[in-house]
């Protein structure tokens, strides 16, 4: 990070409200940018009353005799980044507003602008600086940005944001999930710096059908007049300049002998990206993923998936995560477990796990929150939903690790869910042509004898077919796994995106006793020996690597409000079924077959 002089925040020119068109800043780790994490002054609100109340204004009483009837500076705090829920026993349970505050001292200097981006705010944000509206924000898990360089102030500035957790029906998701519903400010505030013109956007990968030919565009924000901008890559000798045009994109294409990137050889390099006054460095890798017939291609060469589902919920202490630490953990568990590929279920995640992927050498699926059901025939839902889309693309369409977009969980079958998502599905591949589509679908129909047949209408517009599936728990026993048999009319690639049974750990029985890990271990050998028969398979994505918290599991003295399903509970130990799982995954990758 380059350091910043005193601190923070901004206006709206970049002010985006659902869905306009993105604006986004991306690669923030590479820019000029003040950190306003901390303890922030924080007001519950559970009637909504600030608004009317106008907490933005943050106004003190004139005399002993006004009457104002709240407090910023006496209402206590609550960290940024950081859920609500798990920084107040009060607040566990608490779905409603809470109205953020801190002051900031700001400097002006020079012709530079000023930014004020969020990582996430759990679900809808309004922000006020210095007693005006900045914007809104709807959507629980992606950036959004303001410019202030004409609102912030000379000297000290009051930032103000309102949260408000509340499900609605028309929302995305909408009122129903099998997630803890963490509100607040979850992810990281910062206050940005950039030159009139500056590098706003770039996409650089291999061209397509090539692994020699570098091709991408630079997108500059600022003056339209043509700029000059330079691309290199110092660790190749790659020195490339062109010019934008009257939109300030300059469009690239050039040669590049590169080492491709892969689970096996997370190989990056160091891009440096500078037009005029401005010089953004990121870490990029390059790969080519494609399918063939029933399998996936990464860099000319079919890949077996070998995954595990995850959750962004930190482990040891619970809530959302906010450290590279957390994030760490989880990976490096995928990592021992044997995988070459998480699934992020069910929402984007934070940027520096997609970035810590990319390191490690993880493929990654990446999800928006279309999930369950929600409103199929409402326009406002579809422009939230894309917007999401639009904005996690945005974000990390320069990251190797992800090969597949997924566009929506366990969504049930019908005219208007399926023309919801197949123009999803057109909007996705209109930003991003590069990567495979995915939806995890779960309704199937009987074809035959111990035969089940994926004909799910939504599968004609996807690259590759996910499939979630319970057998052994929701249906049926474990042992009868053996003798199913699954088809499918597409012949695409087939990802099993989750299976799996719960468990406590340290709790024992025999394999027919629910709950215990003998079941869940039990349970794991038939799915591998179902999942063993299925040519079409070209990875899977168990559920899951660890337990969470879920208002949906209340069964006293085994959930206690949290999915068993992990393979590692939420302490860190790990299951009899997560020994069962590594073990095949290391069979698979010795033998370089599934």
């Amino acid at each position: 990070m380059r350091s910043l002089i005193p601190l923070l925040l901004f206006s709206t020119a970049l002010a985006f409200a659902t869905p306009a068109p993105s604006n986004l800043i991306t690669n923030l780790a590479g820019r000029t940018r003040l950190n306003l994490d901390g303890n922030w002054n924080a007001i519950v609100d559970p009637y909504e009353i600030g608004l009317g109340s106008r907490f933005y204004e943050n106004r003190k009483p004139k005399d002993k005799s006004d009457l104002v009837e709240y407090a910023f500076d006496a209402a206590g705090t609550l960290r940024v980044p950081g859920d609500w829920n798990t920084q107040r026993d009060t607040l566990l349970f608490y779905e409603g507003a809470v109205w953020y505050q801190r002051y900031f001292s700001y400097h002006k200097r020079g012709q530079i602008r000023t930014f004020l981006h969020f990582g996430a705010a759990n679900y809808l944000a309004r922000v006020y600086l210095n007693g005006e509206k900045l914007g809104e924000h709807e959507g629980g898990f992606t950036p959004f940005i303001f410019e202030v360089t004409s609102r912030v102030l000379e000297g000290q500035n009051s930032l103000v944001v309102e949260v408000s957790d509340v499900r609605r029906p028309d929302a995305v998701p909408a009122m129903s999930t099998d997630w803890w519903n963490y509100g607040g400010l979850t992810r990281s505030v910062d206050l940005l710096e950039a030159p009139e013109t500056f590098v706003q956007d770039y996409f650089l990968q291999l061209a397509k059908g090539t692994s020699d030919q570098l091709a991408g565009w630079v997108q500059l924000n600022g003056v339209r007049e043509p700029q000059t901008v330079s691309v290199e890559i110092p660790e190749i000798g790659l020195k490339k300049s062109v010019s934008t045009d009257a939109n300030g994109r300059a469009e690239l294409r050039f040669p590049a002998k590169l080492t491709l990137w892969s689970p096996e050889d997370p190989k990056l390099y160091r891009v440096v990206i500078s037009s005029g006054a401005d010089t953004v460095e990121d870490q990029l890798g390059f790969r080519t993923i494609e399918t063939r017939g029933t399998q996936i291609i990464l860099n000319g060469k079919p890949v077996f998936l070998r995954g595990i589902s995850l959750h962004e919920e930190a482990p040891f202490r619970g809530g959302r995560i906010v450290s590279e630490e957390e994030n760490r953990t989880l990976l490096e568990w995928a990592k021992e477990l044997g995988c070459n590929f998480v699934r992020l279920a069910h929402y984007p995640y934070n940027e520096e796990m997609v970035r810590l992927a990319d390191r490690i050498g993880l493929l990654i699926w990446e999800e928006v929150p279309v999930y369950w059901d929600i409103a199929w025939l409402n326009a406002a839902t579809l422009e939230n939903a894309e917007a999401q889309l639009r904005d996690i693309i945005t974000r990390d369409h320069d990251r190797a690790s992800i090969v597949l977009w997924s566009l929506s969980n366990e969504t049930p079958p019908g005219p208007a869910r399926t023309e919801f998502l197949r123009t999803m599905a057109e909007f996705a591949r209109n930003l991003d042509p590069s990567r495979l589509l995915t939806s995890a679908m779960n309704h199937t129909r009987p074809a035959g004898t111990n035969t089940r047949s994926l004909d799910d209408p939504l599968g004609e517009y996807l690259d590759v077919l996910g499939l979630n599936e319970y057998v052994g728990w929701y249906e049926h026993r474990p042992e009868e796994a053996d003798a199913i048999r699954w088809t499918s009319p597409y012949q695409k690639p087939l990802i099993m995106s989750e299976f799996g049974a719960g468990a406590v750990y340290g709790k024992h029985g025999d394999a027919g006793t629910r709950f215990t890990e003998e079941y869940q271990s039990n349970l794991f050998e038939h799915q591998i020996s179902m999942l063993r028969q299925i040519p079409s398979l070209a990875g899977m994505s168990p559920w899951l690597l660890m337990d969470f918290r879920s208002p949906r599991r209340p069964l006293a003295g085994i959930q206690d409000f949290h999915n068993r399903k992990g393979l590692i509970s939420d302490r860190g130990e790990r299951k009899q079924a997560f020994y069962v799982l590594q073990k095949f995954y290391g069979e698979l990758a010795k033998s370089g077959s599934h």
